[in-house]
């Protein structure tokens, strides 16, 4: 290790902590087994099941002004005024070492106006997802159940290690790891003993696997650390995108030694047809404070800057503040992706009950 970590004295107080932070997640890792696979009872994936659970309250005006929206150009009075009534997709924000949650991030979210019950754990009720203990193939099967029992799939954004178990879950559910994924319960955090979901859309049962993520993100997510951890089998997979998601982005720090990244960092790139985005991070910004971002949402300057942010349509910085801007690039590319699939999720799952109310009459 002394040999990977002599790259100079300016990353000796960084990489310090950053050592520190590697030994306590070793510690508190805990390996987690896949359900008994033997254990599944015999279906039949293509027969007919009960008619999804899945209901939409909203009146026939609420639909048609979120039919309405452009989902590539949300503004702030769409997401408070229009958007909000709309059912939205959970997002599991996975924190990666343990001194740094996500906490941060979500209540960002939540300021910015994404539903807070959307970004809660059901079972303690936190911000964050804890990655040291988190198995891919059980939160694979969580968002099978999310799915069945909402209508939308889940968004993933990871940091740090956070962003690994993210790519994980993408294979996983793309196969990649060579056994059945079995539905989990995330409110009972048990199994449900099937690898089958009754699908809200056609009401017909469907596996898990091939399941796809409408949205996920990886924050300051590296090689390094995989090494470090013996996390050997996620080395050839890292950078490599698979179709269980419709978009992916990386956020990355060329100067970034926790995630092994010395003046370059890796792209990352589809394996198929997913979109695939790598955005480079600003120098200013740091590995461990990365989540840190709800003041952006607090202060006019910035939430301004943020509501009028695109990928494709580069902003000038925003107008003197006191606000430290070091997370503003994520956070606000990040909040675009969040506001344009939580608006095609609704209009998918508004348009898809009105094809079934069509068909049964």
């Amino acid at each position: 290790m002394s040999s990977t970590v002599n790259i100079g004295s300016c990353f000796a107080v960084r990489w310090s902590l950053c050592v520190m932070a590697i030994v306590a997640t070793v510690f508190a890792s805990v390996a987690c087994s896949h359900p008994d696979e033997a254990t599944i009872p015999p279906r039949d994936e293509a027969g007919p099941a009960p008619t999804s659970p899945v209901k939409l309250t909203l009146d026939h005006g609420a639909e048609e002004r979120i039919l309405a929206l452009s989902c590539e150009q949300i503004t702030d009075a769409e997401v408070r005024n229009v958007l909000a009534l709309a059912p939205a997709p959970r997002i599991i924000n996975l924190q990666g070492l343990a001194l740094v949650t996500m906490t941060p991030f979500s209540e960002f979210l939540i300021a910015m106006g994404y539903p807070e019950e959307r970004l809660r754990n059901p079972l303690d009720g936190s911000l964050s997802y804890d990655s040291n203990f988190a198995d891919g193939a059980k939160l694979a099967g969580s968002l099978a159940w999310y799915y069945e029992h909402e209508g939308m799939m889940p968004m993933l954004i990871g940091h740090s290690q956070g962003g690994m178990v993210v790519v994980k879950v993408l294979h996983e559910l793309d196969g990649d790891f060579g056994h059945t994924i079995v539905v989990w319960n995330p409110v009972r955090d048990e199994t449900e003993n099937r690898s089958w979901i009754v699908d809200p859309n056609s009401g017909m049962r469907r596996p898990v696997l091939g399941l796809k993520v409408p949205y996920g993100a990886a924050i300051a997510t590296g090689s390094l650390m995989r090494v470090l951890l013996f996390q050997w089998e996620m080395l050839p997979r890292l950078h490599q995108i698979p179709d269980t998601v419709v978009e992916f982005t990386a956020y990355q720090l060329k100067w970034d030694p926790i995630a092994g990244n010395f003046g370059r960092a890796e792209p990352y790139q589809a394996i198929g047809s997913a979109k695939v985005r790598n955005v480079m991070l600003p120098s200013t910004a740091d590995h461990m404070r990365l989540p840190f971002t709800k003041d952006l949402a607090l202060d006019p300057a910035t939430r301004a800057w943020i509501d009028r942010y695109s990928p494709s349509q580069p902003l000038p910085p925003p107008p003197d503040t006191r606000t430290d801007v070091s997370n503003l690039l994520h956070a606000a590319d990040i909040w675009y992706s969040v506001k344009k699939y939580w608006c095609i999720e609704a209009q998918r799952l508004i348009l898809a009950e009105r094809a079934k109310t069509t068909t049964f009459n």
